[in-house]
């Protein structure tokens, strides 16, 4: 894996890819946005900043308010790895994220991808 390049991908050029691939499964972007939102903590102008300033994946988890305490709850494999097992803590923030996009594609019910 390479974590340097993706510690400077863009968030905000990757959130729409998130929109396209969940609306393509007949979820919503509000849905995406409650769950980037639950990860995250960030409320929706802070979430529209930071997709305004073009920050890069490393400074969007990295200004997070909150890191969900269930983030731990997410388990599973992603892109081949497990992600309760990557060590790296930004590639298994955004590894959770990815999981959870998923989960939204996928058609889960948001109480079972929020793990409430």
């Amino acid at each position: 894996m390479n974590n340097e390049r993706i510690y400077k991908l863009l968030f905000s050029s990757v959130y729409p890819l998130y929109i396209q691939k969940v609306e393509k499964k007949g979820r919503t972007k509000e849905e995406l946005d409650e769950v980037i939102s639950w990860l995250t903590g960030y409320n929706e102008e802070q979430f529209k900043a930071q997709i305004e300033k073009k920050v890069t994946f490393e400074t969007f988890f990295a200004e997070a308010p909150e890191l969900n305490p269930n983030a731990s709850k997410i388990t599973g494999v992603i892109c081949g790895y497990r992600v309760e097992d990557i060590e790296d803590p930004l590639i298994q923030k955004l590894r959770y994220l990815d999981k959870l996009v998923d989960e939204l594609a996928k058609g889960k019910k948001m109480e079972k991808i929020l793990r409430v």
